[in-house]
């Protein structure tokens, strides 16, 4: 029998990420993939030739508490669950999240995994009662937003 020791948790502050005071705020895929560009990209865990999917984690006012580097991927896909995805955001008492991954291609345009596994998230976090505020895909040099495409339900 293998002994088993609980563990405590808690949020522990990396990095500093400090942002000008038109990007505290992100509600809108330009914020968000501005805000990607300055901090996800440099974060040591980044790796531009793999997915890599992050949430920016809210406040009730839309300004950024932080975010949670969720999964690093494949060159083409990225495993993403609710419960990784949600935990840091019930952790650090987030109300709303952001999220965001990037597209070694270039290319923004969503997969159908993409659409399918926003739909799943979106549903967990109402369950939740986190909203999920978009979900954009950052490209060279472009950026797409699925609230934006319509990939949300009303």
């Amino acid at each position: 029998m293998t002994d088993f020791n609980p563990k405590e948790y808690k949020i522990v502050a990396l990095r500093d990420c400090p942002v000008p005071e038109e990007m505290l705020i992100c509600e809108q895929p330009q914020q968000v993939a501005d805000y990607w560009r300055m901090h996800i990209a440099s974060h040591p865990h980044f790796n531009p030739e793999c997915e890599c999917f992050v949430v920016l984690l809210l406040n009730t006012r839309r300004r950024v508490k932080g975010h949670h580097f969720v999964s690093v991927g494949l060159m083409d896909t990225v495993l993403v669950h609710p419960r990784e995805v949600f935990r840091a955001a019930i952790v650090g008492s987030a109300s709303a999240l952001v999220m965001v991954h990037n597209h070694p291609s270039g290319e923004p345009q969503p997969s159908e995994a993409d659409i399918k596994v926003t739909r799943d998230l979106i549903r967990a976090g109402q369950i939740l009662k986190i909203e999920v505020v978009d979900h954009v895909i950052v490209g060279r040099p472009r950026h797409s937003s699925l609230r934006e495409l319509g990939y949300f339900y009303p």
